[in-house]
C-alpha cells in the first residue's frame, strides 16, 4: 500500500525559460534532451533521485513526454527514472476534461497507493483536479510548481516529508 508519485517534467522537473538562478541560488543547468534543450535545477535531480530511492515509493511519469522522459530525459539530465513507468493520455479512459486526471485515476483505482503525491505545474488551474484532491483528503499531496521556476527547495521538502511519513 505505499506511496506512489506522479511526475510531470515540462515546468516542473524543467521550467519553461527560467531565469536568474534556481531556488537554490545556483545557475540553471542545461542539456539537449534528445527532441530538445532543457533548463533544470542540478538539485532537483539529485532530490528525486535520493526521493526515489525511499522504501515503498513508486515513482510514475505523468507528462506529456510519456515515453521519451525515460528514454531522452533521464539520461540528458542525470535523472535515474529510466525504469519508471509512465501513463500515456492514449490510455486514460474516454471523455471530456483534463487526459492526466483520467490517468491518474485510472491508475490509483488500478494499484491502489495508500498515499499520492501528484507533481504538476498544471494542477492550481484544474478545477475537477483540484476537487478530486479534496475528495481523497490526507491520502494526497498535490504540488504545482510556477512553470518558470519548476519545483523549489520548499515543494521538494514538501514532497520528501509527505513520502516519509505514514497516511494514517
Amino acid at each position: 500500500m505505499g506511496c506512489t508519485i506522479y511526475l510531470d517534467v515540462d515546468g516542473v522537473i524543467c521550467p519553461f525559460s527560467p531565469e536568474g538562478t534556481t531556488g537554490w541560488g545556483s545557475p540553471w543547468q542545461h542539456a539537449n534532451a534528445g527532441l530538445l534543450p532543457v533548463a533544470f535545477a542540478a538539485e532537483v535531480v539529485a532530490g528525486l533521485n535520493s526521493l526515489a530511492r525511499t522504501p515503498g515509493l513508486r515513482c510514475v511519469w505523468l507528462t506529456s513526454w510519456e515515453e521519451l522522459a525515460p528514454q531522452y530525459l533521464c539520461p540528458a539530465v542525470g535523472l535515474k527514472g529510466n525504469g519508471w513507468p509512465y501513463l500515456a493520455a492514449g490510455g486514460a479512459a474516454g471523455g471530456t476534461g483534463w487526459w492526466k486526471l483520467r490517468a491518474i485515476q485510472d491508475d490509483v483505482e488500478e494499484t491502489g497507493p495508500g498515499a499520492v503525491a501528484w507533481v504538476d505545474d498544471q494542477l492550481a488551474f484544474e478545477a475537477d483536479a483540484q476537487r478530486w484532491a479534496r475528495f481523497l483528503g490526507r491520502r494526497i499531496l498535490t504540488v504545482s510548481p510556477h512553470p518558470r521556476r519548476g519545483i523549489t527547495p520548499t515543494e521538494l521538502d514538501r514532497i520528501h516529508a509527505f513520502v516519509a511519513r505514514p497516511v494514517f
